[in-house]
């Protein structure tokens, strides 16, 4: 009776530790599937700042805000990988819409951000770093997007009239492209910053690379 009980104890050890790995399995399993994309409808990015092959076959546009230090930190984390990864090897093509979730420094940054774009498309992307690089990395709520900030950030671009700028800044002359991206996100449904849609699908978790990375793979597959 002894050894049979002990064999039951085994038994049951055994079937608890099955248990356990069927259910990690499972969680990491929804995990994976929570990080892939969701279905959308296509996103239009026509006239917004593009980076990479034109006839690329994959389309990324990022929903950023300048004011949103979870874009900054995207910028610094995913971006670098992606560009190295896919972008100059001419697999994504790679577009910015503004999202305003923080108010009137949003649209400023963004006013800004479109006026160097109409203007000097050539240093659109690096003024759009430089604006993200400008985020303090404390105390986010601080105001730091200000007319004089953005005209300083500028000085560091020859190519860039300040006297344009600030008035394109002062008279809001990108008010319809910022108009438009509102809309645009509106449309597509953002709820957060930074999303990610990947060829018109949204990414759950805009930080998971190697899920960004499957959803590029199996768009090129796609457009094949």
């Amino acid at each position: 009776m002894k050894k049979n009980k002990n064999s039951n104890m085994k038994f049951a050890v055994v079937l608890t530790l099955v248990a356990v790995a069927i259910l990690a399995a499972v969680v990491v399993f929804s995990n994976k599937e929570e990080s892939l994309p969701t279905d959308i409808k296509q996103i239009d990015i026509t006239g917004q700042p593009l980076l990479g092959e034109k006839d690329a076959p994959v389309t990324l546009v990022e929903f950023g805000d300048f004011k949103c230090p979870a874009c900054k930190a995207w910028g610094e984390m995913i971006y670098p990988k992606l560009v190295n990864d896919y972008i100059e090897t001419g697999t994504v093509k790679f577009s910015f819409v503004n999202v305003l979730f923080h108010g009137e420094e949003s649209i400023l940054g963004s006013i800004a951000a479109e006026s160097v774009f109409e203007r000097n498309p050539g240093v659109y992307w690096d003024f759009h770093q430089a604006l993200f690089d400008a985020q303090p990395t404390e105390d986010h709520d601080a105001e730091w997007i200000t007319p004089e900030s953005i005209l300083e950030i500028a000085s560091g671009f020859p190519e860039i009239d300040q006297t344009l700028l600030k008035e394109d800044m002062e008279q809001q002359a990108t008010g319809e492209s910022i108009k438009h991206d509102d809309d645009l996100v509106t449309e597509v449904g953002v709820t957060q910053t930074p999303t990610i849609a990947i060829n018109g699908k949204i990414m759950e978790d805009p930080f998971d690379y190697e899920a960004i990375k499957t959803a590029i793979e199996q768009a090129t597959k796609d457009e094949d």
